[in-house]
């Protein structure tokens, strides 16, 4: 399916429904008086945040929501049911405009919920109206009318995960490896100018172009790529087992993470040592995972062509986002 970032849609709350004049008439009471209940309230329109990025997708030939009109009002002074309430699912990371009030609603957590608008008002049966000077109403009010409204929406994604690394560290085939995602592979720097995004059950996956030395400071793409990661929850580092020094490759990207926000280094992180089927003696890769063992974090060795290897790395993921 497409993604499709930003849509338009019409919505419209539900009517209230009618009050109704009754009376009470019943063997042995004699003028039983007034017996309409009120009618119920008209349905609202709510949106939710759901881990979906295609949702807008779904709303290109529907593009109309209706919440559900109040039942009238019954005899024995019963309220009507009210209307029921209708959820436009979104995905995570969607901004909402109200493009007549211009109000703006963010939803950036799963399951965050917000009110669009509001069913109107049931009506008021007889019983209402009944005083002590006024004890055989004949009144009653009709249900109001439910609030509607065009709303603007987009998708500013916030990844999940973001994978990091120096350039030609797999970062673009992993994503391929692990979503669906087509991201352009090459063996040389910067194949990725812009971020890549994938879909794993349901989180957000980021490539985030390479880094170079000094990208705090804008060499390279640097801050363009930054913004990016700064938009994760948590960061796959990537150090390919072909870099001659690899604790000089996480330290490299860890600087300038830190060096662009101080929070980023402090992001919780994944260390992948990655294209391990390059490698032939398992001494060899032994070696590499003692020396990044120092950095007193677990090491998980991954190769794209190893799907056990691909299992482990995303039950890690999702265990450190959740």
């Amino acid at each position: 399916m497409a993604f499709i970032d930003e849509v338009t849609i019409q919505a419209k709350a539900g009517r209230g429904g009618d009050g109704v004049v009754r009376w009470r008439h019943e063997k042995f009471i004699d003028k039983g008086g007034p017996w309409g209940g009120n009618g119920g309230r008209g349905g609202n329109i709510f949106a939710k945040a759901v881990r979906d990025v295609h949702l807008l997708a779904k709303y290109r030939t529907n593009k109309v929501f209706k919440a559900g009109n109040g039942k009238g009002g019954g005899t024995r002074n019963l309220e009507g049911e009210n209307g029921e309430n209708v959820d436009i699912l979104v995905p995570i990371g969607s901004i909402i405009t109200n493009t007549e009030s211009n109000d703006v609603y963010r939803l950036d957590k799963e399951n965050e919920e917000v009110l669009l608008l509001s069913g109107g008002n049931g009506g008021y049966g007889n019983v209402h109206f009944k005083s002590s000077t006024n004890v055989a109403p004949k009144e009653s009010t009709g249900g109001k009318v439910g609030e509607e409204g065009e709303f603007f929406i987009e998708v500013e994604l916030v990844a999940d995960i973001g994978l990091v690394g120096l350039p030609s560290a797999g970062k673009t085939s992993l994503l391929n490896a692990l979503t669906k995602a087509k991201g352009k592979v090459g063996a040389y720097p910067f194949t990725t100018l812009e971020p890549n995004l994938g879909e794993c059950f349901g989180y957000i996956i980021a490539d985030v172009p390479g880094l170079i030395e000094g990208a705090a400071d804008g060499k390279g793409l640097g801050h363009k790529f930054l913004r990016h990661v700064k938009r994760t929850k948590i960061l796959v580092h990537l150090i390919s087992i072909e870099n001659e020094d690899p604790l000089e490759a996480y330290h490299t990207i860890h600087r300038e993470l830190t060096a662009y926000d101080e929070e980023l280094g402090d992001r919780t992180e994944i260390i992948a040592l990655t294209k391990i089927d390059l490698v032939e003696d398992e001494k060899e890769l032994n070696t590499v995972i003692k020396k990044l063992n120092s950095l007193g974090k677990e090491i998980i060795p991954v190769s794209i062509k190893d799907k056990n290897s691909l299992k482990t790395l995303r039950e890690k993921m999702f265990e450190a986002v959740q």
